[in-house]
């Protein structure tokens, strides 16, 4: 059974699709910067055997509109919880990739009551100083040029040189859906990830929460995210082989399993 609505989050309509049987558990998918709910493709028919999925695109992405920026992730947090609402969900797990995992990690810190289980994938917490600098002339360049500016770097940061030789189909659809991307909705995104402020809270949060990261990941390193589960109490921590940021795209399986057996797992930590 599948649907796709618009649902109303105040200042922008959110595309949303649900997949899966209606008597199954919720679990709702959020996309990483420049990306939209086509990057869960592999996931999609695996995931909603097991539950009733729900993909959006963040604003700004994809189907989604794009009020003018700067975004925070009180936005972005709120965004979902009004997906939530509009589909009267009380409780949902919640699968986030890079911007998506940090949207996650501030629902289980703000609204812990309406996250069974979080699974944080290829994310930060917070940005160094470096990090922000690069940020900044991402900026500066897709102000100028729009998304299509940066988009051959950042696919060199998203996947492995395997994936490139190898997989050139994986390639040319993340092309096509970063080029979706409204600068607007980029540069607004981007203006919540500076803000990012997260780590000091982790020790706070108490939503189950499993930490994936590919063991190539340069933009989300392996001993960041080790860090940041070590910080939280009782999460848990897997690292996919063979693959870089857009970790569900280069190791699907893996993936899937991983996410997949976490959630079925008994919550022990209460």
């Amino acid at each position: 059974m599948s649907e796709t609505l618009q649902v109303d989050a105040g200042d922008a309509l959110l595309e949303v699709r649900i997949d899966g049987d209606v008597a199954r558990p919720w679990l709702i998918l959020s996309n990483s910067l420049a990306a939209d709910m086509t990057m869960w493709t592999s996931q999609v028919a695996e995931l909603s055997r097991h539950r009733r999925l729900v993909r959006y695109d963040t604003r700004g992405h994809g189907g989604s509109s794009a009020p003018p920026g700067p975004y925070d992730f009180d936005r972005l947090v709120g965004d979902v919880v009004a997906i939530l609402d509009r589909l009267d969900i009380a409780q949902t797990d919640i699968v986030g990739l890079s911007l998506g995992g940090m949207t996650a990690l501030g629902l289980g810190l703000s609204h812990p009551k309406r996250i069974a289980k979080l699974v944080c994938c290829d994310a930060r917490a917070e940005f160094p100083p470096a990090a922000i600098a690069g940020w900044d002339q991402r900026i500066l360049a897709v102000a100028a040029g729009g998304v299509a500016a940066i988009v051959e770097e950042t696919l060199a940061r998203w996947f492995t040189p395997t994936t490139f030789d190898e997989r050139p189909g994986i390639i040319d659809s993340a092309r096509a859906m970063m080029l979706r991307t409204s600068t607007e909705g980029y540069l607004g995104c981007v203006s919540a990830l500076k803000t990012l402020d997260y780590r000091r809270h982790l020790p706070q949060l108490r939503v189950p929460t499993l930490y994936l990261v590919g063991d190539q990941d340069g933009g989300a390193p392996p001993d960041v995210m080790r860090e940041m589960a070590g910080a939280t109490p009782n999460a848990e921590f897997a690292i996919l082989p063979a693959a870089a940021h857009i970790a569900n795209r280069e190791a699907p399986e893996a993936f899937n399993a991983a996410v997949l057996g976490f959630l079925a797992a008994p919550d022990l930590s209460s």
